[in-house]
């Protein structure tokens, strides 16, 4: 990265240049920083030269949870997801569940998830994950917080668990990878879909159907950095001064004006997540 918004780690050459900034902020609704090879100082610092204010940060087993509610803790601009992702609930046990929601319950904690199901890489046995899925949608109603799916070729299932335990009030789609007809029953039930960068990527026509069937008010974006870099920079670690690149395809593909979709993030995200 060169230029405005350049850090030491980010100025190695490994990451993308810096896009240039969105017109009207926005924000990360799900990242991965512990998983990036920058201090958090540097990703929140690279994203708003970007444009992008806030980021989400996602647990995925007890450690990275613990370690997302710390760093949201002592960032203002950093909020926090805890679970224990699908793929790591093998024999979960209850005591950890319960550290889960004890620590969904705290203020800069805003998010149940990443939790869902599932059945790509099938790590964990189908039983285990959906009655850690089950509990999980437990918390976030507890809690009033929202619920972040992780949903993998588990389409139907996961919609059968949300209608069969009632759905909390605030439901995202993390990195929404079904096809229109799903788009529109999510949309149906007032659910969240949040696209990544691999709605750029030129295998994924049917994700733009369903982009295009989402409602405005229904969208976010996200990263999921490190993964899921979008085009042009595919193949390059992803960070979240790259969302621009997937708001402004985004808004492309539902031939609305930038602007306008900033501002319909902006708003769902304050919805969903709670006031920053």
């Amino acid at each position: 990265m060169t230029g405005r918004g350049a850090t030491d780690g980010y100025a190695a050459g490994r990451f993308p240049p810096l896009p240039d900034p969105l017109p009207v902020p926005v924000f990360d609704s799900h990242c991965h920083l512990d998983m990036l090879d920058v201090p958090v100082e540097e990703a929140v610092a690279a994203a708003k030269a970007a444009g992008i204010t806030r980021i989400v940060t996602i647990g995925c087993d007890l450690a990275s949870s613990q370690w997302a509610a710390d760093v949201a803790a002592a960032h203002d601009d950093v909020y926090a997801g805890v679970a224990i992702h699908p793929n790591e609930t093998a024999g979960v046990s209850d005591a950890v569940l319960n550290d889960i929601a004890d620590m969904a319950a705290r203020p800069w904690v805003r998010a149940v998830g990443e939790t869902g199901l599932d059945y790509y890489r099938d790590w964990a046995p189908k039983d285990d994950q959906h009655r850690s899925f089950r509990a999980h949608i437990d918390i976030a109603k507890r809690t009033g917080k929202a619920l972040v799916i992780h949903d993998r070729e588990a389409h139907d299932d996961v919609l059968r668990i949300l209608r069969e335990e009632g759905a909390p009030e605030k439901v995202v789609f993390h990195c929404f990878s079904g096809d229109a007809a799903m788009a529109k029953e999510c949309a149906a039930q007032g659910y969240v879909m949040s696209f990544a960068g691999n709605v750029t990527f030129k295998n994924a026509e049917p994700l733009r159907e369903a982009l295009r069937a989402a409602p405005l008010d229904l969208l976010l974006v996200e990263t999921d950095a490190p993964f899921l870099t979008p085009v042009p920079h595919r193949g390059k670690p992803n960070s979240s001064y790259l969302i621009p690149h997937t708001v402004r395809f985004m808004a492309e593909v539902k031939g609305v004006d930038v602007d306008d979709l900033c501002a319909a993030i902006a708003a769902t995200g304050e919805r969903v997540f709670g006031p920053w």
